[in-house]
């Protein structure tokens, strides 16, 4: 794994970041072209962009404060500027609570903006998963012998360190109580970025077709909750509630809300909108 890219003298570049600011660059592309297609204001695709960056990472370091709170209290100052440490749902909702209010505020619709930003915010989000493999942060699965097996020991947090408190886990492959850094585990995050890829293909592919108001909105709480959900199943995050993790009893109300949507919106145009 390579957590930093490039050191210059005292800089370093480090994977995470660099995928970040690049998802954030290709969403801003996208959403530029989806405002001139809908001509909604072009300009305003920057300042969403900036705003979703802002209120992302700010809601994904607040809801990660908030998972491991008792460790934030030890160490309040290191937990809070360390450079890992996101939460991805917490940062979807104070970005599109954010986004809400600006576009209330311009007097624009929301459902149009979430519209034309569900397709790149579905393909950034599987760049950015990109960084967490690079940085090998403890997004990665359970280990496995399958080919792809990857190799994390020189990420930010090994085996070592993620599977300690799995006794299940150390007692099939640990070595004296402790997993080996070394350990071949599930590339969950590139299994993400597959997925949104694909995701994101069929989206992208539908744009024009799907004109409806609010289909390419629900549509992506479908898929990301499919994708989340799924690949959840093969890491250790700690099971809350029905055998499901947090991110997953979150990505099950995120395909509630866009089954009922979508069955809305199917069942007021009567199956028009094809």
């Amino acid at each position: 794994m390579y957590p930093v890219i490039l050191e210059l003298g005292p800089i370093k570049i480090y994977s995470f970041g660099l995928m970040m600011g690049i998802s954030f660059i290709i969403a801003n592309i996208l959403l530029t072209k989806e405002f001139k297609r809908k001509k909604i204001h072009a300009d305003m695709a920057s300042n969403i962009t900036l705003i979703a960056l802002i209120a992302g990472v700010s809601g994904s370091k607040l809801l990660y404060l908030l998972e491991n709170f008792s460790e934030f209290l030890a160490d309040p100052i290191g937990m809070t500027f360390s450079p890992g440490g996101l939460t991805f749902y917490g940062g979807f909702i104070l970005a599109t609570a954010s986004i809400y209010f600006y576009a209330k505020k311009k007097g624009i619709k929301f459902i149009q903006i979430a519209d034309s930003v569900a397709p790149a915010l579905l393909l950034a989000y599987g760049i950015a998963r990109i960084g967490c493999h690079l940085a090998g942060d403890g997004d990665y699965g359970y280990p496995t012998d399958l080919p792809w097996g990857t190799d994390y020991s020189n990420g930010t947090y090994p085996p070592s360190a993620a599977f300690r408190n799995f006794p299940d886990i150390v007692g099939k492959y640990g070595v004296n109580g402790v997993v080996p850094d070394n350990t071949l585990c599930h590339p969950a995050p590139i299994y993400e970025t597959l997925i949104c890829a694909g995701f994101f293909w069929i989206m992208w592919k539908n744009r024009e077709k799907w004109k409806t108001d609010g289909r390419m909105f629900y549509t992506y709480l479908v898929f990301a909750g499919v994708e989340r959900l799924s690949v959840e199943f093969l890491r250790l995050n700690p099971r809350l509630l029905f055998g499901l993790s947090e991110a997953q009893i979150i990505a099950a109300i995120l395909i509630l809300i866009g089954g009922i949507g979508l069955n809305s919106l199917l069942r007021e145009t009567k199956h028009t909108d094809t």
